[in-house]
């Protein structure tokens, strides 16, 4: 395994739009190697900027973060197929060295209810809860998440690590999340995992915390989401991509060396 010429080495998942490819161009401007993963696909119920965003691969983030200075390289990967993880750390470590700060962006993000009505607040397509929806949104989530810390934590075991960083995206609440039933119960899953492996893991020099951001306009964001986020006093306003990925590259920095086992929520 060849050592890296730089001080970190990050893989962040779901990195070709969004916070996912904030947090990439964040993390390399800070000065890690990024591996970026992504899975391009068309989603015809999806508002255009979420569906051309969805369609896209990494190029772009990748050349915005080379033309800066940074390193950094777009691996395509379905998460929902097991294989692929151990796959992207070896991937990884064979061209940037080995992976000391994870963070798992990625999301099935499927919409889906026990109470099917056509249309959500923010005016998104809604569909009956399936075991099939269910089980998609739980193993990019959730299982991908599980498989994704599992590796991370061993092989830094394994090189006699003493450093590193994890970092979850999640959204919803204790209180459940209507209208995206799974999506709630695979976030929740995956803040029970970073937060065991908060416990388990600081001997080795290890945190890891997960970020709930605000509403944030990745795409589907419209006039009318904007107007009944500004209505409600639990949000500051609709956020941009940057904003949480500026709380996700602060979590991976020296700087927070003893802040971990937390739920970031952000207005």
């Amino acid at each position: 395994m060849p050592a890296s010429p730089h001080r970190h080495v990050a893989l962040v998942t779901g990195a070709n739009h969004g916070i996912g490819a904030a947090t990439a161009r964040r993390l390399a401007a800070d000065g890690c190697a990024v591996l970026l993963t992504f899975l391009a696909f068309d989603d015809p119920e999806a508002e255009e900027g979420s569906r051309r965003a969805h369609a896209s691969d990494a190029d772009g983030v990748v050349a915005a973060i080379r033309a800066d200075g940074g390193t950094a390289l777009a691996v395509a990967a379905d998460l929902s197929d097991a294989d692929v993880v151990p796959a992207l750390f070896d991937r990884a470590e064979a061209a940037l060295g080995p992976v000391d700060v994870l963070v798992h962006n990625a999301t099935a993000s499927l919409l889906d209810t026990f109470r099917p009505q056509a249309r959500d607040w923010a005016g998104r397509p809604q569909h009956g809860l399936t075991v099939e929806s269910f089980d998609r949104q739980l193993a990019v989530d959730a299982r991908a998440g599980a498989a994704l810390i599992a590796d991370f934590a061993v092989r830094l075991q394994v090189r006699g690590g003493t450093w590193g960083r994890i970092v979850t995206l999640t959204s919803g609440g204790v209180e459940g999340f209507p209208g995206e039933v799974s999506y709630g119960a695979a976030k929740a899953a995956l803040v029970s995992l970073t937060l065991s492996a908060a416990l388990e893991l600081s001997r080795f020099g290890v945190t890891a915390n997960a970020v709930h951001p605000p509403v944030t306009d990745t795409g589907w964001v419209t006039d009318e989401v904007r107007d009944a986020v500004a209505a409600d006093d639990r949000w500051m306003g609709v956020a941009g991509p940057d904003d949480p990925a500026r709380v996700i590259a602060w979590l991976a920095s020296e700087a927070a060396d003893r802040v971990t086992g937390n739920v970031l929520r952000m207005a």
